[in-house]
C-alpha cells in the first residue's frame, strides 16, 4: 500500500474538519434531491397486475398491505439465473442482505416487497436459507417489463389514493446501492422521511424527527405487521 503521511492529532482533526466540509454539502445537496422527488409528477396505474404471493393471488394494490406507499424490488431469481435455483443472483442477495427492519418503514405507513419470477416454494426456500424476512412476490405477467425491470434489478415506488395506484419514482442500476436504510428507501418515495424539516408540499403529512422512532418490536398498529 502507498505509505500515507503520519500527523499529529491537531493536524488530523484539521484534515477532518475540511473534508466535513464537502460532505456536509454532499448530504445538503442530498436532501435538495430526496426534495425535487416528492414535487415529482405521479403516473396513474391504470393495468391489473396479478402476483403470486405466500396466501396466493395478489394484486398489486394488495402489495401495499393496506398502507399508504408501497416499494417493489425487482430481484433476479429464476431459472436461467446465476444462482439458481440455491439461490438469487449475488447482486439481488446482497440488496437483500441489506435491507432494514421493515417495521420502522412500516411505520412511516409504507410497505416494501421484492419481487422475481419464481415460483413460491423456491422463493420461502431461499427465504428461510438466508434468513430473510421482506414480503416476495412471484411476478406472472408483464409487471417487469412495463416498470423497466425485466432486463435489469431496479427499485419502483408506488403511492395510492384510495383504491387508484400511482407510480411516484424508480431508481436501477447504482441507485439500488444506496438503498437498504430506512431513510435511504424513505428518500426515494413521495412523502418522503414526512419530518418537519423537510422541503414538502403543506398537505404532506409531517411530524417532528426522533418522536416517531422507536424500537422495532414496539411499534403498534400497521407498523407492527412488518
Amino acid at each position: 500500500m502507498t505509505t500515507h503521511p503520519t500527523v499529529s492529532p491537531r493536524d488530523w482533526d484539521a484534515a477532518r474538519e475540511q473534508l466535513l466540509v464537502e460532505e456536509k454539502q454532499l448530504t445538503h445537496a442530498r436532501d435538495a434531491l430526496a426534495a425535487k422527488r416528492r414535487q415529482m409528477p405521479w403516473l396513474a396505474v391504470e393495468k391489473q397486475y396479478v402476483f403470486d404471493g405466500p396466501e396466493g393471488r395478489a394484486s398489486l394494490l394488495d402489495l401495499f398491505e393496506g398502507r399508504r406507499q408501497l416499494i417493489v424490488y425487482r430481484a433476479f431469481f429464476e431459472p436461467g439465473v446465476s444462482g439458481w435455483p440455491d439461490h438469487a443472483c449475488v447482486g439481488c442477495s446482497m440488496v437483500g442482505d441489506h435491507v432494514g427492519h421493515l417495521a420502522h418503514l412500516n411505520a412511516r405507513d409504507t410497505t416494501l416487497v421484492f419481487a422475481s419470477r419464481a415460483p413460491q416454494p423456491d422463493i420461502q426456500r431461499v427465504k428461510a436459507r438466508m434468513g430473510w424476512t421482506m414480503p416476495w412476490y412471484t411476478i406472472t405477467d408483464d409487471f417487469d417489463a412495463d416498470f423497466g425491470v425485466a432486463e435489469w434489478h431496479g427499485t419502483n415506488a408506488f403511492i395510492r389514493e384510495g383504491d387508484s395506484v400511482f407510480r411516484t419514482y424508480f431508481v436501477e442500476a447504482r441507485g439500488d446501492e444506496a438503498l437498504g436504510s430506512t431513510w435511504s428507501y424513505l428518500d426515494m418515495t413521495a412523502l418522503g422521511r414526512q419530518e418537519t424539516w423537510e422541503d414538502s408540499p403543506e398537505d404532506y403529512p409531517q411530524t417532528p424527527p426522533y418522536e416517531w422512532w422507536n424500537w422495532h418490536d414496539e411499534y403498534a398498529g400497521k407498523a407492527g405487521q412488518g
